[in-house]
């Protein structure tokens, strides 16, 4: 199943106290504290709709990082916007999020848990500081098996189909961004860096349920919320918190591309390097586009 989507991505205009909207309500900014940041999207979500948002800016000084996640509350529906999303949001209930941190952000499968006697970790449950060097192990021998990262057009996730395109970053042009593209492209970004992308996302399992994924820098960290009740409309949710100041939503295309990304794939293909886009002769609207996308 492919998404199918022609609505424009917005933030909801009923948001946290410190956030600020830009025009097109696409950026939402902390102006002030670590707090009040929770957003919301403007539309429910359709099934396999990936809700993608990038980070645009950090503000050093702070612990902990943006969180993300859907909830099946309408937000024009809150009279006062809870301060967190967790705990506060997560305590009125119907709302499913989790804190994106810098490493082990995969959830455990059900086959991949040890039985219960064994002293393994719930289904489904995030890996926590305790698993860390079981997982470092585990990332260790997943890099000696062959990857597929980037080898595909497309991300497959159960029967949801999303184009790769625009699910992963790319660096502001540089001097070093070559090397900082190559990050990207090897999936070595941290989750949590400027212009990391993620995204959420629901992907029906029955005719009345459905599982929450997550969606980091174009891979995805599995079902972090399993048995969600898809019968009511589901709004992802967006804490812009404490070292996160600033993102961006990304409108993904699916099914064909249109014109002005096929001209840009056309442009990307016949260059030597992207910082070799201000070289051509083009608007530089076009350039930036070409760079950045």
């Amino acid at each position: 199943m492919e998404a199918v989507s022609n609505q424009f991505l917005e933030f909801h205009t009923n948001h946290g106290s410190n956030i600020s909207l830009n025009h097109s309500g696409t950026q939402a900014t902390r102006i002030e504290s670590f707090a009040n940041g929770v957003c919301f999207s403007k539309y429910p979500l359709k099934p396999g709709e990936i809700f993608l948002i990038e980070i645009e800016d950090k503000e050093l000084g702070w612990c902990g990082h943006l969180r993300i996640g859907l909830t099946a509350r309408d937000p024009k529906s809150l009279e006062v916007i809870p301060e967190y999303s967790i705990p506060d949001l997560m305590a009125l209930g119907d709302s499913w999020v989790f804190a994106i941190t810098r490493n082990h952000n995969k959830v455990i499968e059900e086959a991949e848990v040890p039985e219960a006697g064994e002293g393994g970790l719930g289904v489904g449950q995030r890996l926590g500081r305790r698993e860390e060097e079981d997982a470092v192990q585990e990332d260790e021998d997943n890099n000696k098996k062959p990857k597929t990262f980037f080898t595909d057009t497309h991300l497959y996730i159960d029967t949801v189909r999303i184009p790769r395109d625009k699910l992963v970053g790319r660096s502001r042009p540089g001097r070093f961004s070559h090397i900082l593209d190559d990050l990207y492209k090897t999936n070595t970004l941290p989750p949590t860096a400027r212009r990391s992308r993620i995204g959420v996302l629901y992907v029906p399992k029955s005719r009345d349920t459905a599982d929450m994924h997550i969606v980091i820098n174009g891979e995805d960290m599995g079902a972090s919320a399993k048995g969600i009740p898809s019968t009511r409309p589901l709004y992802a949710v967006v804490d812009v918190f404490a070292a996160t100041k600033c993102v961006r939503i990304v409108q993904v295309e699916y099914g064909f591309s249109s014109l002005q990304t096929l001209c840009r794939k056309t442009i990307q293909k016949h260059i030597v390097h992207r910082m070799a886009i201000d070289w051509l002769q083009l608007p530089e609207a076009l350039k930036h586009y070409c760079k950045y996308e």
